[in-house]
């Protein structure tokens, strides 16, 4: 019978990895880890169920095992970040071999304990008070803005996101800001010959901000604002805030308004109930 790899290029990656000098044990701790990540991803990820194409996963998709690993399994902080390590080592060995042209978990980071526990979605009711905050940056409150209406970082940082938002959605405070963030990137937009939100402050041949670069900004405000201002935990708060505020409404009312596959929305209604609890 022929030979079915467990994961995706499972072959061609652990025969890296004895090239690396790996002992067979720790190979095959990362033959458990990937073939559970993609078994997971078979399962619950509608985008990697419709083609089974490692190519198209996102930091997104990963995030989405990664949280499934904390909430359903609790594992301990130094599990969650020995399977971190593995699943990154892999992405990047696909990257840098040119076998995927995105890098799906380049912006997760292993998470301290405090981390490990579900998002705080307070800061959502702190929305006006932040966005009229001019000590923090016109990017931190524009990633806020965006997240509480259930954008991801994938979404916001991609060139031409700008021309899916619609201003019309946005309450009082939200227009106000808006107002004020236009006449901050309108310089950055004319100087950098891009219509894009987020952009670099110095000339390049590549204007937009990287997550990395995003970071940059929003770091030092975790400070000021006293709570983490890391993109994908506050989409995943911004969720369950809207799922805690909403249960009357039904399930396609609910995927239209968040832009949730049923898969996903299963994901997050679980997760809203451990919450609750």
């Amino acid at each position: 019978m022929p030979h079915t790899n467990a994961y995706p290029y499972q072959e061609t990656f652990e025969r890296y990895l004895h090239q690396q000098e790996l002992a067979k044990p720790t190979i095959a701790e990362y033959r458990s880890v990937l073939t559970d990540l993609f078994i997971f991803l078979s399962n619950f990820n509608a985008g990697y169920q419709a083609d089974h194409r490692v190519a198209t996963l996102l930091d997104r998709d990963v995030e989405q095992y990664l949280a499934m690993l904390v909430n359903q399994r609790q594992v301990t902080n130094g599990t969650y970040n020995k399977m971190l390590s593995h699943i990154n080592i892999y992405f990047k060995y696909l990257f840098t071999h040119d076998l995927i042209r995105h890098y799906p978990t380049l912006t997760l980071k292993g998470k301290s304990h405090d981390e490990l526990k579900a998002p705080t979605t307070k800061w959502l009711h702190l929305m006006p008070s932040i966005l009229k905050n001019q000590q923090l940056a016109f990017y931190t409150r524009l990633t806020l803005m965006l997240s509480s209406h259930y954008y991801t970082i994938s979404e916001f940082l991609t060139p031409g996101f700008y021309q899916q938002l619609n201003s019309d959605n946005f309450n009082a405070d939200e227009h106000a800001f808006w107002q004020q963030f236009q006449q901050f990137i309108q310089p950055l937009q004319t100087r950098q010959h891009s219509q894009d939100l987020f952009l670099k402050q110095r000339l390049a041949e590549d204007p937009h901000l990287t997550a990395a670069g995003l970071h940059k900004y929003l770091k030092p405000d975790e400070k000021l604002l006293g709570f983490t201002l890391t993109p994908t935990r506050l989409y995943q708060s911004a969720v369950l805030d809207f799922l805690l505020q909403n249960s009357n409404l039904t399930e396609q009312q609910i995927s239209e308004k968040l832009r949730l596959d049923p898969q996903s929305l299963a994901y997050y209604r679980q997760l809203a109930m451990q919450y609750r609890g």
